[in-house]
């Protein structure tokens, strides 16, 4: 398939620089499998979903990947140079590849400061802004730093169009993010940020249950698609985790015949990716997933998806489409369009199921 088949047009309007307040309040577009479209607010949920059926979230813990440090000048009376980095995956115990700017201003060999004791030097430059940085100190030692200095890493069309905020700190992250999980991320799971504890309360209460896996999101999510064919691009790595437990409660709840919901398209890649039995079981895993979803592929685990508003060609848009049928959702993407729903990470949220 073309890229371009899975463009459309947005107004910059809908793009949200802010979440809804309180989280839960955020609106929600039921798509079903066929007939119109519903519009709902988030908190409504539960009566969209019924006794049997479990949510399968992400509970990967966002780090504050947006660094700020200074390039001392190479001449003398010269300025120091700014640099920003967006961390983008850990490469071991002290070098992380990361997006830098102004990549143009950076060489190999440049050493950058950060602040609170946390320095890197450049070890090499690639494409795009793409570097990988040697950091002056390692492990525990490194992730505690990189908390201190850190901040949020919103995605650029929210941190080029306005300050980061003391509320974002908390507004990037999801209530259910568990740090111990193992799997860190350098960006959110969005579809999780609509949930309060509330919703939680109410879903246990009508019997809905609430399964946790875990899969480092990449900041590689807000890539668009360059290539003209699908067939050439190339999907970034995120390790991801099911434990045994969660295996065995999915597969329980298959087999009585509930849905499995996925919460946000990186539990959904999980499920899918995720090695199975002969008779289709899910089995626990920890290992690293490149799996592009795109219109054909054949779900084998998930029947509904709860995700955010993506961007026009997108892995994510071409996810959904796979999922819901490509149709199905350019008609549901122009309704919300028309209906000025937001769009994106800070956005509103929508409800599919998986087409026949």
């Amino acid at each position: 398939m073309r890229t371009d088949e899975f463009d459309f047009d947005l107004p910059e309007s809908l793009v949200a620089l802010e979440p809804a307040r309180p989280r839960d309040a955020a609106r929600l577009l039921h798509a079903p499998k066929d007939g119109p479209f519903e519009d709902r607010i988030f908190r409504e949920l539960p009566t969209l979903l019924r006794p049997g059926d479990v949510l399968v979230r992400n509970v990967t813990h966002v780090i504050p990947a947006a660094l700020t440090g200074v390039r001392p000048s190479r001449h003398p009376g010269a300025p120091p140079v700014t640099v920003q980095v967006n961390l983008m995956g850990s490469r071991g115990d002290a070098r992380w590849v990361g997006f830098a700017r102004p990549g143009k201003r950076l060489k190999q060999g440049d050493r950058v400061a950060f602040g609170e004791g946390l320095a890197a030097m450049i070890e090499s430059k690639h494409e795009g802004g793409l570097v990988t940085l040697a950091f002056n100190v390692a492990g525990e030692d490194l992730d505690a730093r990189i908390a201190a200095a850190g901040a949020p890493p919103l995605p650029p069309y929210i941190a080029d169009r306005r300050p980061l905020r003391a509320e974002d700190v908390q507004d990037y992250q999801t209530v259910y993010a568990d740090p111990s999980a193992g799997d860190q991320s350098v960006a959110a799971p969005t579809a999780g940020l609509h949930f309060t504890p509330a919703i939680f309360d109410a879903l246990r209460g009508q019997g809905v249950g609430v399964i946790d896996l875990s899969l480092a999101v990449g900041a590689g999510t807000f890539l668009p698609v360059k290539s003209e064919s699908l067939a050439d691009h190339v999907m970034h790595e995120e390790v991801y985790t099911i434990p045994s437990a969660s295996a065995e409660a999915i597969n329980a709840a298959r087999a009585r015949g509930g849905r499995v919901i996925a919460v946000g398209t990186t539990a959904l890649r999980a499920l899918e990716s995720a090695p199975r039995d002969v008779s289709g079981a899910v089995r626990p895993v920890r290992e690293a997933t490149r799996l592009f979803i795109t219109p054909g592929f054949r779900f084998a685990v998930t029947d509904g998806l709860i995700t955010n508003f993506h961007l026009p060609r997108s892995t994510l848009f071409m996810l959904v489409c796979a999922f819901a049928g490509h149709e199905r959702m350019r008609a549901a993407y122009a309704h919300a369009v028309a209906q000025r729903y937001r769009f994106y990470s800070y956005g509103d949220g929508s409800l599919l199921w998986r087409s026949p």
